[in-house]
């Protein structure tokens, strides 16, 4: 068959698979809207966390409106490539100096509190309630894509939770190996934290993460040194000593303090030092 008229078949075969990419739907305009029940209690126990207080427990109605919320936006959006897409896009060009912050509500609430220490080329993409399953959805998206000089992943905590499933430590191990591995791909560096120390999780009553705390953060280190990754270690100089956090410094036992994060910074500052020197 001559070449002409192969060419010519390409372009037909090509042309509704472009046509397709451009006519896809818009899925984040399915997402479903927080209940307003949720939304006040947030509001409420944010301002309880930073004021150092300990939140109340959300009213049985709150905690099933939430739960079928989280359902729903699961359907639509499991990773939570949403949540910070009209935000990337308004970002303006990276500079050498851009670190993203990944993780989960520990990093959400670290700009909310500590805002000053996001100044610069900082970006915030903390998700409340990811664990590291929904994290490698959005990697791309709130990472490579914003062409950081550095990346400081923080998660696990949910994962222990069982916030999307019961998950082995060799699953996390696994997840927190393959986003570190991608940004090594990309030419980002990376900078692993340890799981904060937590002695009680929500959700599994009797349970007490601090053993498999210490095995994930155990691997962390190892892992870190082995692959040549800059690391963390917040555990240590938050642990209260019973493998906890001080009232102090969380007032929750697992979200940090604005005293909590001064805490924290000055050990990310000298792991980011490290990391591009």
């Amino acid at each position: 068959m001559p070449i002409r008229v192969l060419a010519c078949l390409a372009v037909l075969l090509l042309a509704p698979v472009a046509a397709h990419a451009r006519d896809e739907p818009d899925v984040c305009a399915a997402e479903p809207a927080t209940p307003a029940e949720v939304k006040a209690y947030q509001v409420v126990a944010d301002a309880a966390r930073a004021a150092g207080r300990k939140p109340d427990l959300p009213a049985p109605a709150v905690s099933a409106a939430y739960a079928a919320w989280q359902q729903k936006l699961w359907a639509v959006d499991f990773p939570g490539v949403c949540r910070y897409r009209t935000a990337n896009a308004a970002l303006p060009p990276a500079t050498k100096r851009r670190i993203v912050f990944f993780g989960d509500s520990i990093t959400e609430r670290w700009i909310m509190l500590r805002p000053d220490f996001f100044a610069g080329d900082r970006v915030d993409r903390g998700i409340g309630g990811q664990t590291t399953r929904q994290m490698i959805g959005r990697f791309r998206a709130d990472v490579i894509e914003l062409h950081p000089a550095v990346v400081h992943i923080l998660a696990g905590i949910n994962d222990l939770a069982g916030a999307t499933g019961p998950t082995s430590l060799s699953e996390i191990e696994g997840n927190l190996a393959s986003m570190a591995e991608l940004a090594r791909a990309h030419n980002i560096k990376v900078v692993l934290s340890t799981v904060l120390p937590a002695r009680t999780l929500g959700g599994r009553s009797g349970y007490d993460p601090a053993p498999d705390i210490a095995s994930l953060n155990a691997w962390l280190r190892a892992y870190a040194a082995r692959e040549g990754f800059g690391f963390v270690d917040y555990h240590a100089a938050l642990d209260d000593g019973a493998h906890g956090q001080s009232m102090d410094n969380s007032a929750d036992g697992i979200h940090p303090t604005a005293a909590g994060y001064a805490i924290m910074e000055p050990l990310a500052e000298k792991a980011f030092a490290r990391a591009v020197r």
